[in-house]
């Protein structure tokens, strides 16, 4: 492995900055990952939200998968919850649950007419009020593309969002080619060490043989001679490190982890040390 790019400012938030590369080229109306298929132009309803009868279905129903949605209604054929159908046959991958119990409601907190999306990678939820008359299934499906971060989640124009609204403030970047063959495995082992760090730090693919993402390759000040390659980086202060690696694997992305959380430990134990020895 080869090390480069000690930790240092950027100057500039590098996920607002790679956020605003992705918007001055533009959404896309098809994005990577944003289950482009027929069901697009004729929304189906073949996939059925699950019913979430009391307390205990709904917190089997949230715990059971990486990101799920629930939809809290207290008239589920009501108009309010129309876009809401339309959209669990557009996305058959996110299990869908509703439920029209008052005590579920009050176990989430949530009003009648709320879509929850819940999901595991950083314990957060996203709420989108359906009284709102504008919410139609478009945007119901890009409420749900734009926030599904899982514990592995693929970097492109729509989960670029949510990646920038995650509570995880440690980001840290696989930058490899997909179509590489050795991929799968890359992945499986990148995703081991992601569960290693499972509310701690964010983990993201970053696809370099995708001419959208050149520019995110070339802001790490990487080439694509020297991929596979890892950055991690810690938002509110843009501390980041860069490593280039022959081969991606679960220890040695886990000591890329923890040597960059050591060290910002340290730059947190480091003021409180010298403010006690001047106090004494």
């Amino acid at each position: 492995m080869t090390r480069r790019g000690q930790a240092g400012t950027m100057g500039t938030s590098i996920f607002p900055c790679l956020f605003i590369i992705l918007l001055t080229r533009g959404f896309p109306a098809r994005c990577a990952g944003d289950g482009s298929s027929a069901s697009h132009s004729t929304a189906s309803t073949a996939e059925k939200p699950i019913l979430l009868n009391n307390v205990e279905d709904a917190e089997a129903f949230i715990g059971g998968a990486e990101v799920v949605v629930a939809g809290f209604f207290q008239e589920p054929d009501s108009s309010e919850a129309s876009p809401f159908l339309l959209a669990a046959g557009r996305i058959p991958e996110v299990p869908f649950g509703l439920s029209s119990s008052p005590a579920v409601l009050s176990r989430y907190g949530v009003a009648a007419n709320t879509v929850t999306l819940f999901r595991r990678v950083d314990n957060d939820r996203r709420d989108l009020d359906m009284n709102n008359k504008d919410v139609d299934v478009e945007k119901m499906t890009r409420f749900i593309r734009m926030n599904e971060l899982r514990l592995v989640t693929e970097y492109n124009p729509v989960t670029a969002i949510g990646v920038m609204q995650s509570s995880l403030q440690l980001h840290i970047l696989l930058i490899t080619d997909k179509m590489s063959p050795k991929h799968p495995e890359r992945m499986r082992r990148y995703r081991a060490a992601a569960e290693l760090f499972k509310g701690k730090i964010l983990f993201i693919l970053v696809d370099s043989n995708l001419k959208s993402n050149e520019r995110v390759v070339s802001f790490f000040k990487l080439k694509k001679s020297q991929l596979p390659a890892l950055a991690i980086f810690h938002t509110p202060d843009e501390e980041q490190n860069v490593l280039t690696v022959d081969e991606v694997s679960v220890k040695g992305v886990q000591d890329f982890c923890n040597n960059f959380l050591q060290r910002m430990q340290k730059k947190v134990d480091e003021p409180e040390k010298a403010a006690l020895n001047e106090e004494l």
